[in-house]
């Protein structure tokens, strides 16, 4: 693992930002806000960002600011602050190119059995975060681990985000967590995404972020090594994933709660 991501650790990993850079302000907000907390309890922090959201359900939906400068935003951020950055990556020509700028690259949950783009995020030597398939069982995940190891890079985490419940809902298997961790690799709990609500009529997903103290609460009792959090100081506004993410004025008595849960789960 790369020196700054201590992980793991006594506490668990915290993945958090926006959905997607939608400017140098908002980002250097976010995460100026998220390091002052995650400091403050102890939380090791990267920061997540996507710079460019390829996966959108209407062909008007915001993708991004431009490739390079919402990369070069993460860049920035990360050498400032002194935190590791995560972005997806969506293809094997983007690996190299998204591997100059952040620490870690992320294998969206849609793409990873792609065995080319797992080879090229591979090849960078970076850390590799993927996504469990909303479409697949925890234990399917082995092979995505291996495409990754077998590549020479054992740098890898697993990250579950839900699984598909019919057409317009996600559910949570919690059994999915100590069964990833049986690769050898730490697992990171999804939070908001897992509270998506896809396929919606209006071309516009849904999420139910009221219930992310509740995943977040048992993930950390089931084992889960880190978390995942997309946060924002106005969801309502966020050009991307507003229904699902957390209000960043909310974060820090969540985690909070999460670090007490985790030394009583510690001490059993």
């Amino acid at each position: 693992m790369i020196p700054k991501l201590n992980f793991p650790g006594e506490n668990f990993l915290l993945m958090a930002g926006p959905c997607v850079i939608e400017g140098n302000d908002m980002a250097f907000e976010i995460a100026e806000k998220i390091l002052e907390i995650t400091t403050k309890l102890h939380i090791p922090f990267v920061f997540k960002g996507s710079y460019r959201k390829a996966n959108r359900s209407r062909i008007d939906s915001f993708q991004g600011i431009g490739d390079e400068r919402a990369l070069s935003i993460l860049q920035a951020v990360g050498e400032k602050f002194n935190i590791p950055t995560v972005t997806d990556i969506h293809s094997a020509a983007e690996a190299a190119i998204a591997a100059q700028y952040v620490d870690v690259l992320q294998i969206p949950a849609f793409l990873c059995r792609q065995t080319d783009l797992l080879i090229a995020a591979a090849e960078t030597g970076k850390v590799i975060n993927i996504k469990k398939g909303q479409f697949l069982s925890a234990e399917a995940m082995q092979f995505a681990v291996n495409k990754v190891k077998d590549s020479g890079n054992n740098n890898v985490m697993l990250t579950e985000r839900g699984t598909t419940f019919g057409y317009q809902d996600l559910v949570v298997d919690y059994r999915g967590i100590p069964v990833m961790k049986e690769n050898g690799c730490p697992v990171i709990m999804d939070i908001t995404h897992s509270l998506q609500q896809p396929n919606q009529s209006s071309g516009v997903t849904g999420g139910k972020p009221e219930l992310i103290e509740t995943i977040a609460r048992a993930a950390i009792a089931v084992g889960a090594d880190g978390i995942f959090i997309e946060t924002h100081p106005n969801p309502a506004v966020a050009k991307s994933d507003g229904a699902n993410m957390l209000r960043l004025d909310l974060l820090e008595g969540l985690l909070t709660k999460l670090v007490k849960l985790k030394q009583t789960v510690d001490s059993l």
